[in-house]
């Protein structure tokens, strides 16, 4: 089985009123999508945007395989040294794929898994800490092996691996890299380190289905073939020609009217799955870092993507939803079948009034959850979609990744930039340079220093 896309009430004079997409302006759409797909082909096949062809790639995954086989049963922690595209797509994977409370089993038939996803002192620290050197892998991940964040963590993992181990360090030690640009592949080379390549033609926020994402699934056990077939399912699907039969480019064309000609600017994904709640930190670099650019004519366009888990935040944020302002459309993720569902008991006495959830499930009080808030969203006038999802396993997830990731190459011809650059990510990473001191920076950290971004006059002590 596969996913399902419901977009019923996306249009305007659905079920939730006035505010929608008008169908009118979504033929429009329909019809500019064979130039729109036409871009999009032309682009992979010179080459340029390589993650369409990942599913395939069976050298890497084999490379990957051998060796998570030959250090089988060696390690207790792998540890990601990754930030943005190198973090999030594992963190998502990890939820969805591993057992839900792998990382705090008391017996574990595969290693724990610690995504260092930030330089703060409390997060690198507490890793430290926890992560002994002697049992543990570092998976260094970073393209151009110049990212600080990535780069001072990994400083400090070998330090206190050298400390330990003296030369075996290496063993401990496994890069993902660019195959030959940056620093970290000829210091991977230099001594003789495993390593891994991010293809040249795949973007960070784009990776999770290479060594990025493949690496940590084979050291923890997913179902890499299983998620990969998915992939290529979701990307065939959504490289169809028909226009209504494809979803992403529906999904993407809803979401660009509806912020462009609706004033529904914000996006929210909305997983009614525990194992999915993820996905939405993954979704929102994606769409973000994508759509989130100046035109060439200097517009400022893109929308704003945002993440709820259900049920939990039908308890925090869905009365804003509800009664808030009407800018913000909804995708839920509505999963049909979960996996260790759970009978809920008869109550005992005294408290008989909750007779009404004997016998139902935990699975069937999620999905009523699901059905319940987005009719009650519905009803407040909000658009929405529905993606169903037949059950959590690698296949679904792996379909899933692949519909955002088309979707969001489609939003770039909707928008009419490259989704695939991040200037504005760039001119932070510059003046972190200068005021960090790396040479070739020097005018940076001058001008970032002699800036007046900050008032005493406006001071609060």
């Amino acid at each position: 089985m596969t996913l399902t896309l419901d977009y019923t009430c996306f249009l305007s004079g659905g079920p939730q009123g006035d505010v929608g997409v008008d169908p009118s302006q979504l033929e429009l759409a329909a019809s500019q999508h064979a130039g729109h797909l036409a871009s999009l082909v032309a682009k992979r096949e010179s080459g340029q945007l390589g993650f369409f062809d990942l599913p395939e790639q069976r050298a890497p995954l084999d490379a990957i395989r051998n060796y998570a086989a030959q250090v089988e049963g060696r390690f207790e922690n792998v540890v990601v040294l990754g930030i943005g595209g190198s973090a999030l797509g594992t963190q998502a994977l990890h939820a969805a794929l591993s057992p839900v409370l792998h990382d705090n089993r008391s017996q574990r038939q595969r290693p724990r898994l610690f995504v260092v996803d930030n330089v703060d002192p409390v997060l690198v620290g507490g890793v430290l800490r926890v992560a002994n050197p002697g049992t543990t892998l570092f998976n260094v991940i970073s393209k151009s092996g110049s990212t600080a964040e990535t780069m001072s963590q990994f400083l400090l993992f070998l330090e206190a691996l050298k400390a330990a181990l003296g030369d075996a360090w290496r063993e401990h030690v496994v890069v993902t890299t660019d195959a030959e640009q940056g620093f970290l592949r000829p210091f991977a080379d230099a001594h003789g380190l495993q390593s891994f390549v991010v293809p040249a033609n795949v973007g960070g926020r784009f990776s999770v289905l290479s060594p990025v994402g493949l690496l940590p699934g084979a050291l923890l056990g997913w179902d890499l073939d299983a998620l990969l077939e998915g992939a290529a399912r979701g990307r065939d699907r959504c490289l169809a020609a028909d226009f209504s039969a494809n979803p992403a480019a529906l999904w993407a064309s809803c979401h660009h009217l509806l912020d462009t000609q609706a004033g529904v600017h914000n996006q929210v994904l909305f997983p009614y799955s525990h194992r999915l709640r993820l996905l939405v930190d993954w979704n929102v670099q994606l769409v973000a870092e994508s759509l989130g650019k100046l035109t060439p004519s200097g517009e400022r366009v893109g929308p704003l993507p945002h993440g709820a888990v259900g049920a939990t935040d039908q308890h925090s944020q869905v009365q804003l939803f509800a009664e808030g302002p009407r800018d913000k459309a909804f995708t839920f993720l509505r999963v049909m079948n979960h996996l260790d569902d759970m009978v809920i008991p008869e109550p005992p006495e005294g408290l008989g009034e909750l007779g009404y959830l004997a016998g139902k499930t935990f699975g069937q009080l999620l999905d009523a959850e699901c059905q319940a808030t987005r009719l009650a969203l519905t009803d407040a006038g909000c658009p929405s979609a529905l993606i169903t999802l037949p059950h959590v396993d690698a296949s679904t997830v792996g379909e899933f990744l692949m519909w955002s990731m088309v979707a969001t190459a489609f939003g770039g011809e909707l928008y009419g930039i490259n989704a695939f650059d991040q200037p504005g990510v760039e001119a932070g990473k510059i003046a972190t340079y200068g005021l960090m001191g790396r040479a070739g920076f020097e005018a940076e950290r001058a001008r970032v220093e002699g800036s007046r971004i900050s008032d005493d006059r406006y001071r609060v002590v």
